[in-house]
């Protein structure tokens, strides 16, 4: 089951895409959006959650705008122009949501992202240590002055990066993987051989999805959240 949900978010209100899984109940998953906002893809996404037996929630950063998927200017101004201190409350509202929500057991909540969704469930994670035990970015992660405070990270990490991807480096995938095995994180960032960014992506905005691929990561995903969040 699947509906539109509303939600505190720091004395103000948030909305957001919710799926359930048959069962009723089970971990709870947020789902941060690519650049293009809550679109049909995200929505796929926290519907395939709630079938793998998630309650999975996007949350909706843009608060309703969106950008067609060859709109890719209009796109990186919708990202360019996100309040960061707004994303940040909306995604922390979220996941309290989450945590109290009747339907949600387990320990923890998990986070998947994708392309700018990938960076801001990193930063989530290492702002909501308390909360966040699992996060699965798809190529995006933080990169310079965007670094949070990774010695609050306590949730386990498994990316999934392009090895041809302009937006987010393979080297700098690799050398954040180093940093934070070096501090002692749990992380572990696969750079996928001849992929291109947005490989796991439905509507193939980039000509670049690998269903393939795709198909062998999403079972993979699931396992691991299941197994992370009881």
């Amino acid at each position: 089951m699947a509906e539109t949900v509303e939600f505190r978010s720091n004395g103000n209100v948030a909305a957001g895409y919710l799926a359930t899984p048959a069962a009723g109940s089970g971990p709870g998953v947020l789902v941060i959006q690519e650049w293009w906002g809550l679109d049909w893809g995200i929505k796929e996404m926290t519907d395939k959650l709630g079938a793998a037996g998630f309650v999975a929630l996007a949350p909706d950063l843009y608060h309703g705008e969106l950008a067609g998927h060859t709109e890719m200017d209009k796109a990186g101004k919708l990202m360019q122009g996100l309040p960061p201190e707004r994303a940040a409350k909306d995604m922390s509202g979220a996941i309290d949501y989450l945590a109290s929500h009747p339907s949600v057991k387990g320990d923890g909540i998990g986070v998947v992202g994708f392309c700018m969704g990938g960076m801001l469930a990193l930063i989530l994670a290492a702002n909501r240590p308390d909360k966040v035990k699992a996060v699965v970015p798809f190529y995006g992660f933080p990169q310079g002055s965007s670094e949070p405070d990774w010695s609050k990270l306590t949730a386990v990490v498994r990316g999934h990066m392009a090895e041809r991807d302009d937006f987010f480096p393979p080297a700098a995938a690799r050398a954040l993987e180093a940093k934070l095995q070096g501090m002692g994180k749990d992380v572990t960032i696969t750079v996928h051989p001849g992929t291109g960014h947005a490989f796991m992506s439905s509507h193939n905005a980039l000509g670049t999805r690998d269903a393939e691929l795709a198909a062998q990561l999403w079972p993979v995903v699931t396992s691991f959240l299941h197994d992370t969040l009881g």
